[in-house]
């Protein structure tokens, strides 16, 4: 059974769908490895093993009648889920203490049509407080570690679905994004990740969720998969409404209709501010030379405004959010924040340090003087930029973060490197995250692939030809 834990759920589907395997024996196998794995890592954090199983039987039972849909593009292939979507019957807590013990009723529409293409959660993954932070830790459920390397960062918010996927056990799983919360555990796990298009995938039913036009546009719900050709599918089921469901917006392309040597390529290698490793750099100078060698347009580039991706990331989500953040960790009543780092230093908080400093920053802003729609406006002036260099046929590549997985508690110290992903969110940009093989100490390199709304077939496709030049995914020593 080890090769199943390797092979995309597109391919697991096809197993089921040959009768190769079962649905339940994919689901045993996968549950067993969760037990296996999962105690190390601490990244699914609930199970639904035994709604699983009777899922599992059914459609076996159903597949031998001659009365499944064989179409599903998931076809009884186990699946994880990040714990702020609601799924039904499961925790859906957002990492917040105050709601310990908060069930979802029903299925966010994102995890409804993952479910009706066949796909069977096996249980909810990890998170950071309130989804705002890139380190997967909370009064909650304790921390997520990285299965490449225990003392490091799996990522948040979504860095339980990275470890997991990333660990080989789930073969894909679903988080949401709103400053780097798929990428970042995508890269630090060495997996894929994809952040599409605004209002291509929608963001109801989880927790917490954008409410403004602003923030629908930054906050974007995607998958983290182990093998690039699930991106496509996965992204198609996620985009494709269900019966009585509301259309979504935006339009997909299709992978097959890019012919990569028409492709444009800005290589784009630093923000001017935060220094890249170099192994990590040239990871993604290789990339730029293999695209090149495919006949791709290649050219380096420059943005000085890239330096001022956090005021600019800032300025959009004061914009997007109408509740202050320390309003959400109270849920309606706002947690004074200095209060609550004594709290905190004398072991009493139920907050974690990066959910109070976000608190106290806010506090911050309201005091310095500046002004924020400067910021606003030169990111409007910056996106415009670089949809003009990017024209019709264009991708970018750029950092996922300055290095590869830091060790539990370096990102606070400075806490600001998150902005090479941020900065995507705030411009409105859909973007893939590739790994890229691994350096010399084992662990995840990788890039991210940016391309304009509505073309996020174009970097999908890049994700691909990477893949197939540099081996995408590379399983972690232990495995299941």
């Amino acid at each position: 059974m080890q090769h199943l834990f390797t092979l995309s759920a597109s391919a697991l589907a096809q197993l089921v769908r040959r009768r190769e395997r079962s649905a339940l024996d994919l689901v045993e196998a996968h549950i067993a490895a969760l037990e296996r794995l999962n105690p190390a890592l601490n990244a699914v954090v609930a199970f639904r093993f035994e709604p699983a199983r009777e899922e599992a039987r059914r459609l076996d039972a159903d597949l031998a009648a001659g009365r499944a849909d064989e179409s599903k593009p998931f076809l009884g292939v186990p699946c994880t889920i990040k714990e702020a979507f609601a799924l039904t019957g499961m925790p859906n807590t957002g990492g917040l203490l105050a709601r310990r013990g908060q069930l979802a009723t029903e299925d966010a529409p994102a995890v409804a049509r993952l479910r009706a293409a066949g796909a069977i959660p096996l249980g909810v993954t990890n998170l950071s407080e309130l989804c705002m932070w890139m380190e997967s830790d909370n009064r909650v459920y304790g921390r997520t570690n990285n299965p490449y390397d225990r003392g490091r960062t799996a990522g948040g918010s979504s860095g339980g679905e990275g470890s997991i996927v990333g660990s080989g056990v789930s073969p894909f799983g679903l988080g949401a994004d709103v400053g780097g919360s798929i990428r970042m555990p995508a890269f630090f796990n060495g997996v894929f990740g994809h952040k599409p298009s605004p209002g291509l995938v929608p963001n109801t039913g989880q927790f917490p969720v954008a409410s403004t036009a602003r923030g629908l546009t930054m906050l974007a719900t995607g998958p983290l998969c182990r093998r690039a050709e699930d991106l496509e599918p996965l992204l198609r089921v996620l985009h494709t409404p269900l019966a009585g469901e509301a259309e979504s917006g935006g339009v997909l392309g299709s992978v097959a209709d890019v012919a990569i040597d028409s492709l444009r390529v800005l290589d784009v290698p630093t923000d001017g501010r935060w220094r890249v490793q170099p192994e990590l750099a040239d990871a993604q100078r290789r990339a730029a030379s293999h695209l090149e060698a495919r006949g791709v347009r290649v050219e380096r580039r420059y943005f000085p405004a890239f330096r001022h991706a956090l005021l600019i990331w800032a300025a959009a989500m004061e914009e997007a959010s109408p509740e202050r953040f320390a309003e959400l960790m109270g849920q309606g009543v706002a947690v004074p924040p200095g209060r609550e780092l004594l709290r905190w230093a004398t072991g009493r908080s139920n907050h974690t340090l990066p959910a109070i400093g976000l608190a106290l920053i806010e506090d911050l802003l309201d005091v310095l003087p500046g002004d924020i729609g400067r910021y606003r406006d030169l990111g409007d002036q910056l996106r415009e930029e670089i949809l003009d260099a990017l024209g019709a046929h264009g991708v970018l590549l750029y950092p996922p973060y300055p290095s590869v997985a830091p060790r539990h508690g370096e990102p606070l110290r400075p806490p600001l490197k998150f902005t090479y992903t941020a900065l995507w969110n705030a411009l409105g940009l859909p973007v893939t995250q590739v790994p890229l093989g691994l350096d010399s100490r084992g662990l995840p390199l990788g890039v991210q692939v940016v391309t304009a709304p509505g073309h996020d077939h174009l970097a999908i496709a890049v994700a691909l030809e990477l893949e197939r030049a540099f081996g995408g995914w590379c399983p972690p020593s232990v495995r299941p």
